[in-house]
């Protein structure tokens, strides 16, 4: 059974590996000439930005060294770069 700490911690980390888990997800979908009109880093390197992000997340505690600025980095993606590029249709009038 889980203590008052450790339930507060499993709860951080599973909401933190879903966000890492939907950026990278999101930047896979994403076309790669969206991010290049958006002005925006190339897809190859958010999607190494956002992976790198995701197995920092897996791997290590959010709250680590190296797991704040994983987390960073994808809350960056889907706070900036996101809706950049998502405001980008691929030409079809599917708001999809």
């Amino acid at each position: 059974m889980y203590s008052f700490d450790g339930l507060v911690y499993a709860v951080v980390f599973y909401a933190v590996l879903a966000l890492a888990v939907w950026a990278f997800v999101d930047a896979l979908i994403r076309p790669a000439a969206a991010f290049v009109a958006a002005g925006k880093l190339t897809k190859p390197g958010w999607l190494a930005i956002t992976g790198i992000a995701l197995l920092i997340t897996y791997v290590f505690k959010p709250m680590s060294f190296l797991g704040l600025p994983a987390v960073v980095a994808a809350v960056v993606y889907l706070v900036d770069v996101r809706p950049a590029v998502r405001g980008l249709h691929r030409g079809n009038n599917n708001s999809w």
